[in-house]
């Protein structure tokens, strides 16, 4: 590694460039997939290449090979830079980059037991009971699945970089459905597992098969369940449902590029413009805390370095409420961070294959849950005191504009609150309203006790697309006056 990182900086700086860094990536991935009593597809894949950035002129170059040779390196480094020069034609400002502590060093994602010394045997015969148990409580129909990644990478660049790392992500999940056949009605339910940045021993302990057996019952009750009044109600949140909550109306409206209207043609740009840092009250001035961390346990998007080689840090994105920090990489920093006030390198680059070129991703973004003293606080304490309102598990689905500012979201079980008690299953459950509306609208954060990640193995941005997992931390949560529609369809 570190003889074809010399390859490709020594060729680079002697054909012009400023500077210049290389990933040497390795990618594994499998799956196995199981529908009813048997075994639907297993797969695994490996890639394995490199791609070299430099920086000539104040313009960006990048060329990138599944071919690893030091010949082909020494090529690709000389293309790339050709491809800087011909980019000067468009440029409009140069790309500077702000000066970074060199990093020498290595990081692991902490895991107890590798994914893929666990056979294929054994990760079929725990997706077979997953299913027997669905179908035992009254499942029509259900898939289930198990991913399992690895992410083994090198960067070393010309300001003295020389970084080794291993990501290792897994990712339980099922789908059930119950079909009424006198009605022709049907009830879904996704398992509340979610991906997780951590080994094996994450899928032992979660308990799949149980939560099959209780997700089957609860489709049962969907299809016998009552469809939801609208109306303004209050809302009791889990943590497995706020992840996706977070991700859409804070995650990604506090990108920097998304902010400045370089991120549109995927998913739109923000509300959360530039003249709004520090002064934006994005919600609740008692409640609402929100923090970015690329080194928290057990986080999709967390790791020791980015792909810019800057060491991984944690930074509040809102703090009491108010927006008072973006999302940004080394670039960003070096153009606007005077400009913005904020100068902290954050850590934020990442690039989703090695012939991706690295742009501004976003790192775990967590609700932090209130410090109640030890006192244990989650949903029956803040049930006890809504008159009526609806409790939600899971994540559904969701509709949020362009600039991230009105959004809907739906769930996977619906309960209502009558007079401070959970009551029954509902049906036909989404809610409505304005970012700052809703976080507003916030007036009770659970203790750390029933903090949970939850997140996406596949977030979408930039073009071509490429793909970063994330994850979003959250406790209980209640809302007040939230805008509940009914969902339901006649025909």
């Amino acid at each position: 590694m570190q003889d074809l990182a010399a390859v490709a900086l020594e060729t680079a700086r002697s054909k012009g460039a400023s500077y210049a860094d290389i990933r040497i990536n390795r990618y594994r991935q499998q799956s196995v997939f199981a529908r009813e009593d048997h075994i639907q597809d297993a797969a695994t894949e490996e890639r394995y290449g490199f791609g070299v950035r430099v920086l000539v002129d104040g313009v960006w170059g990048f060329a990138a090979s599944a071919r690893v040779s030091k010949e082909a390196v020494a090529r690709l480094a000389t293309e790339a830079v050709a491809i800087a020069r011909a980019n000067r034609a468009s440029m409009r400002e140069p790309v500077e980059l702000v000066p970074i502590p060199q990093a020498v060093g290595t990081w692991k994602t902490p895991i107890l037991k590798d994914p893929f010394a666990v056979s294929v045997q054994s990760k079929a015969d725990l997706l077979l009971a997953i299913n027997a148990a669905a179908l035992k409580a009254g499942a029509s129909f259900i898939t289930s699945g198990i991913f399992c990644t690895e992410e083994d990478k090198a960067f070393a660049s010309t300001d003295g970089c020389d970084i080794t790392q291993v990501l290792t992500r897994v990712w339980p999940l099922f789908q059930i459905t119950v079909v009424d056949k006198a009605t022709g009605r049907f009830a879904n339910r996704f398992s509340l597992s979610t991906p997780s940045g951590t080994g094996w021993e994450y899928i032992e302990g979660y308990p799949l098969v149980e939560e099959a057996g209780v997700a089957a019952q609860q489709c049962r009750q969907k299809l016998a369940a009552k469809s939801v009044t609208p109306g303004k109600k209050d809302l009791v949140l889990s943590p497995e449902h706020l992840w996706l909550t977070i991700h859409e109306s804070i995650g990604h409206p506090t990108e920097l590029d998304r902010a400045l209207g370089y991120e549109a043609n995927f998913a739109g740009t923000s509300f959360v413009t530039p003249d709004q840092l520090g002064k934006l009250q994005y919600g609740s001035a008692k409640w609402m805390n929100v923090v970015a961390d690329k080194t928290q346990k057990d986080g999709l998007a967390t790791c020791g370095y980015d792909d810019d080689g800057v060491k991984t840090t944690e930074f509040d994105v809102v703090k009491d409420g108010r927006f008072v920090g973006y999302q940004t990489i080394r670039e960003q920093v070096a153009r606007y961070g005077k400009q913005l006030g904020d100068t902290r390198l954050k850590a934020c680059c990442y690039a989703d294959d090695f012939a991706s070129v690295p742009f501004q991703r976003m790192p775990n973004i967590s609700l932090r849950p209130y410090d109640w003293g030890g006192k244990k606080v989650g949903w029956e304490q803040m049930v006890a005191d809504v008159k009526d309102g609806v409790l939600i598990e899971g994540a559904g689905s969701f509709s949020i504009d362009q600039q991230r500012y009105n959004f809907q979201f739906g769930g996977q079980v619906f309960w209502e609150i009558k007079n401070g008690k959970k009551g029954a299953m509902l049906r036909d459950v989404a809610y409505q309203a304005r970012t700052p509306q809703f976080w507003g609208s916030l007036d009770m954060v659970g203790s750390p006790h029933f903090y949970k990640l939850g997140g996406s193995f596949f977030d979408g941005k930039g073009q071509p697309v490429q793909t970063n997992s994330v994850s979003h931390g959250a406790s209980w949560c209640r809302f007040r006056s939230v805008n509940v529609l009914n969902t339901g369809r006649k025909i």
